[in-house]
């Protein structure tokens, strides 16, 4: 009867080909030189004059206390605002279309939801600011500022 070699064996001769074939080989051009000139300004980018127009909503004290999409506690009292896109920390001044009567907040947070036409949630302390509690939805213009 022949000898059958052993499986050890049998695997030492199979695994350098069979391991050589699921080699990842990384193909086209090697690591870039970092840059060592710039070609461009090295000036501020101009500031945003992105205005926007729509309806404003207000959120209080049924959310005091839970976090923002910022990460901070929402406090009612606060000048803050949820935004859908704007960068978080963004300020912002918040216009009554109807009264001309002006905010300025902070954004901390995301929305408004579920109304394509709502742009801006304010805060409760925000919205007194420019009578809209009692309304509670007014028409707005909504402009990036550099701060409070």
């Amino acid at each position: 009867m022949p000898k059958r070699p052993a499986p050890l064996a049998l695997l030492a001769l199979l695994a350098p080909p069979a391991l050589g074939a699921c080699a990842h080989r990384a193909e086209g051009p090697g690591p870039r030189a970092p840059a060592t000139s710039f070609e461009g300004t090295l000036e501020a980018p101009a500031p945003r004059a992105e205005v926007q127009e729509g309806y404003a909503t207000w959120y209080g004290g049924a959310l005091a206390g839970h976090k923002t999409a910022s990460g901070e506690r929402f406090d009612p009292r606060r000048m803050t605002a949820a935004h859908r896109t704007l960068p978080l920390g963004t300020w912002v001044e918040v216009t009554r279309v109807d009264t001309g009567k002006t905010v300025r907040v902070r954004i901390n947070d995301r929305g408004p939801f579920g109304h394509a036409d709502r742009i801006i949630d304010l805060a409760r302390a925000a919205a007194e600011r420019i009578d809209l509690v009692k309304q509670g939805v007014a028409r707005v213009q909504v402009r990036v500022v550099d701060g409070p």
